[in-house]
């Protein structure tokens, strides 16, 4: 898809039925410099279903957990940079995660997509076990990510083409009756 409507979805992309583990997004800022970007700065609210072995090893029953996102988008470079880290649990991990998206150097209709992620346990017994559980569950989520970026895309399609119809109707009407009162 072309860089624009990956970005629009990539702002979009939570809630989604593919990663239903996010249940919240609140835009904490948002603001446009005056080099004309777009940063915006959110927190996602997660529900994960932590395995019983996980929540014994770091002491806790507590599932909810959140993610601090920024995010820019340069319309005129036409990049959106997404960096994302969690809040919750931070002393005993820590999840660093960068997104870039940018146009395809020679197929306008396709957007590159590079993802990075730093885990690091701390102070856990096991540590290499929770990276590397870790390090599945992103990868996982990346393939459910790009999934959801083409679930909204069809339903922002969808809506672009309701409208249309919508519009056309609305013509339709509007000139009959232009007709009508002429007659």
């Amino acid at each position: 898809h072309p860089w624009e409507t990956v970005t629009t979805a990539a702002m979009q992309k939570y809630p989604n039925p593919m990663n239903p583990s996010v249940v919240g997004v609140d835009v904490l800022d948002r603001h446009v410099d005056p080099g004309g970007k777009l940063h915006s700065h959110r927190l996602l609210s997660t529900e994960w279903g932590i395995p019983s072995i996980v929540k014994s090893l770091i002491g806790t029953c507590r599932t909810k957990t959140y993610v601090q996102e920024h995010s820019v988008v340069d319309p005129v470079k036409k990049t959106m940079e997404l960096k994302s880290s969690n809040i919750s649990f931070t002393n005993l991990v820590s999840v660093d995660e960068r997104l870039v998206y940018k146009p395809h150097p020679h197929e306008p209709d396709k957007t590159i997509l590079t993802q990075e992620a730093i885990i690091s346990v701390k102070g856990v017994s096991l540590s290499s076990y929770l990276e590397g559980l870790m390090a599945n569950t992103i990868s996982s989520n990346a393939n459910k990510g790009r999934e959801a970026l083409e679930w909204v895309i069809n339903r922002l399609n969808a809506e672009i083409e309701e409208f249309t119809a919508s519009a056309r109707g609305t013509m339709r009407n509007s000139m009959a009756a232009a007709a009508f009162v002429e007659k």
